[in-house]
């Protein structure tokens, strides 16, 4: 792998909310490079640690603890969303803990040949399981319309009709270079303006929801936390790092209902609570990254830690059973 090594985001945070302790079972949801779950080990707890890219796994494969006896890291090259089936045929039905780090890696970033970035010109693939439609499939062969809804709810882009009908133009596109340029000329973008500093790229946000279409990134997520709150056992402890609004949202309002809780009309009228019995306690407040971790790692400034922990009742899918 190329590029700077990864920096697993809110780290300490994100420990201090799993609490890991000696004998305890830990889902590291996200593997990526495997920052989360060096420490939890460190604590002494047995992690299993899912991720659909390949490579990640491959790298993971080396470390000397899915060797131990008993494994103390045990590797399952699989969606997070698929964690109860997973575990299952491993002989768990219940965690102390899961830990998810939603979107895209530093290293999948930083792997040119990944496609998933325009910092440097490379296929237009974005696949994290390296396997199905890649984005220059999707681009090349769907309708404008369906382009531009995927823009607009995935990447928040206001001119999506506009960006869509510029690439289906465009097509073929094969690199993220090409794709890039479209968008950018769509957008009319002038990177060196005498104004001030050069506004954000606004191929960022149309790169942004290929990628999450591509990866159905956010049902992954939907499906991932209920399978969360099925695995884990009284006080078992959820932590979700997220990048964006969209996955945030999901996260936040999964935990508001999952604590009994929902959102009042108004913010001057206090939070009404909910009559199904609660299957997490009221959720943490969010932390975010401190500005000495933003000085470490600019990738950190828009990530959201939200965590909560179980209590004992069923989990709501199993409720009516």
């Amino acid at each position: 792998m190329t590029g700077a090594p990864h920096i697993p985001v809110l780290l300490d945070e994100v420990i201090a909310a799993l609490a890991p302790e000696p004998g305890a079972v830990i889902v590291d949801a996200t593997f990526g490079a495997g920052g989360y779950t060096r420490r939890i080990i460190d604590a002494g707890a047995t992690v299993h640690a899912f991720d659909r890219d390949p490579d990640a796994i491959a790298a993971a494969r080396t470390w000397p603890e899915t060797a131990a006896d008993p494994p103390r890291l045990v590797l399952h090259p699989r969606r997070f969303s698929e964690m109860i089936a997973s575990l299952a045929e491993a002989g768990v039905s219940r965690v102390d803990g899961v830990v998810m780090d939603i979107g895209v890696s530093s290293m999948q970033l930083d792997q040119a040949e990944r496609g998933f970035a325009f910092s440097s010109d490379g296929p237009l693939d974005m696949r994290m399981a390296q396997e199905g439609e890649s984005a220059a499939d999707f681009l090349n062969t769907a309708p404008e319309d369906t382009i531009a809804d995927v823009l607009f709810h995935y990447g928040e882009e206001r001119q999506s009709r506009r960006v869509a009908r510029a690439i289906v133009a465009a097509r073929p596109l094969e690199t993220t270079g090409q794709l890039a340029q479209v968008i950018r000329k769509a957008l009319g973008y002038r990177p060196h303006s005498n104004k001030g500093p050069a506004p954000k790229d606004p191929a960022t946000r149309s790169f942004q929801a290929i990628r999450i279409h591509v990866n159905a990134e956010l049902d992954e997520l939907r499906t991932a936390l209920g399978a969360a709150e099925a695995l884990l056992r009284p006080g078992g402890r959820l932590a979700v790092v997220s990048f964006h609004s969209l996955e945030d949202r999901i996260v936040k309002q999964f935990l508001r209902d999952a604590s009994g809780q929902v959102a009042s009309a108004s913010r001057h009228l206090p939070v009404t609570a909910r009559t199904a019995v609660p299957t997490f306690a009221p959720i943490a407040k969010a932390v975010r990254p401190s500005e000495a971790e933003l000085a470490r790692n600019p990738r950190a400034r828009s990530a959201t830690l939200r965590s909560a922990i179980r209590t004992a009742a069923p989990a709501r899918e199993r409720r009516a059973a």
